[in-house]
């Protein structure tokens, strides 16, 4: 063979794949990505479903909670007394439930937490910011008072619907926290 080359053996060579979309491919290279993330239709599904939200949800009253100068951030809590905004008028999901009094050794404790669900572009263009903890929650057709205790973020990542699960306990002293001005 006055050439050199072994003909037996071949050597590894790229392999080319083509895709018909040579741009959405580069844009997700080296991940698994079955969905274009900038696509414009998550703003369309993430509309729908706060419309979705509006008519089959419930009406709700939010009381925005604001920390002044007396907010301690070892103890996470506030020394003083609570600010709360006039109430933002919002609509939401949640599973309204008979108060359940439970009488144990320690006397009668009250164990009603509950989820409310709400669209989060929503909720943040309404409240001005996103819900955070010690915000209040009334319910328009019950008279009971919910403070957030904590806030998530549930996502379909694939097309970008956000919603904000929100677990709440009832407030016992809603009269001495909000004051008289926004109870009726």
């Amino acid at each position: 063979m006055p050439t050199g080359k072994n003909l037996r053996y071949n050597p590894p060579h790229e392999t080319k794949v083509s895709f018909a979309d040579e741009g959405m491919y580069s844009r997700g290279a080296g991940e698994l990505n079955m969905f274009d993330t900038n696509n414009p239709d998550t703003g369309l599904f993430d509309t729908v479903d706060g419309e979705m939200i509006r008519i089959a949800g419930s009406e709700l009253l939010i009381f925005r909670y604001s920390r002044d100068e007396n907010y301690d951030n070892l103890y996470d809590e506030n020394s003083g007394k609570v600010l709360y905004h006039k109430p933002v008028q919002v609509y939401g999901h949640y599973d309204p439930r008979p108060v359940e009094e439970e009488l144990n050794e320690f006397g009668i404790e009250l164990s009603n937490d509950q989820i409310f669900t709400f669209n989060k572009t929503t909720i943040d263009q309404a409240l001005g910011r996103p819900l955070i903890a010690g915000d209040v929650i009334r319910p328009r057709f019950q008279n009971l008072y919910y403070e957030i205790f904590e806030v998530q973020e549930d996502s379909f990542e694939s097309y970008g619907v956000y919603h904000l699960v929100c677990a709440a306990k009832l407030l016992r002293d809603a009269e001495n926290l909000l004051g008289n001005q926004y109870i009726k």
